[in-house]
């Protein structure tokens, strides 16, 4: 009966040990090498193994298929707003950036013309983009705009630069209000190879539509973030 107990602390202290190796690291620094490693901290490559894989479930740590185990990137903390992501990043103290992954003008479909509120068949504006917050994927990203909204935008006016600001600037739209929702979700196969992760990683679905001044919907837009770089932060009042 002795045995599973000892085992136990063993791995609490192989936990309290990497905790503080790691502590000391830079977020993206790799981790030794395994081998090495284990020979360093007096264990069996095994057991490290089973402590690396506890603290890749808790996302302290990430795998890159084929590179090694790193230091996780630390995460962004979002309060949930109508901000825009350039806006959200800047704040934070990171770069925004945006890359254009394609682009192009479909009849809005009966869902999508819902969510817009335009006419069935109405020619839409989809940009899929890869967000960047100091030159490292943090979301990929679907915008819907009605095409008359924004005559003329293209996708490549939207590399490196914000919807919002493009929408004030040249078409002078402001947002005025907005609705978002969020859900824990896992990454597919295709979102995960613009975001270098694996397939199936935990990540953040946001959708969200907003209205310009005049009440007219601006946007629809879908986006997942990657979890092991997100946070979630929501003010709280008490109510009587």
């Amino acid at each position: 009966m002795s045995a599973p107990s000892a085992e136990t602390d063993k791995q609490r202290r192989l936990r309290a040990r990497l905790a503080e190796l790691i502590a000391a690291m830079s977020p993206g620094e790799p981790l030794p090498a395994e081998r090495d490693l284990a020979r360093e901290l007096g264990v069996a490559r095994m057991t490290l193994r089973r402590a690396v894989d506890g603290l890749v479930a808790e996302a302290v740590l990430v795998r890159r298929q084929g590179a090694g185990t790193f230091v996780a990137p630390a995460k962004v903390a979002h309060r949930l707003a109508a901000n825009s992501f350039s806006a959200d990043m800047r704040s934070r103290g990171l770069r925004p950036g945006s890359r254009t992954l394609r682009s192009g003008f479909a009849p809005a479909g009966v869902m999508l013309a819902a969510l817009l509120e335009v006419p069935t068949g109405t020619p839409v504006l989809h940009v899929r983009r890869l967000r960047l917050a100091d030159d490292e994927p943090m979301a990929v990203e679907d915008l819907h705009v009605p095409g008359d909204l924004v005559p003329g935008l293209t996708g490549a006016d939207l590399e490196d630069r914000s919807y919002y600001e493009l929408l004030a600037e040249r078409y002078g739209h402001r947002i005025a209000s907005g609705t978002q929702t969020a859900e824990a979700a896992l990454t597919s196969a295709e979102d995960a190879a613009v975001l270098g992760i694996e397939p199936g990683a935990p990540a953040f679905c946001f959708e969200r539509t907003c209205r310009v001044d005049g009440g007219r919907v601006a946007e629809f837009v879908r986006s997942v973030y990657r979890g092991d770089r997100y946070r979630i932060m929501a003010d709280i009042f008490p109510t009587a």
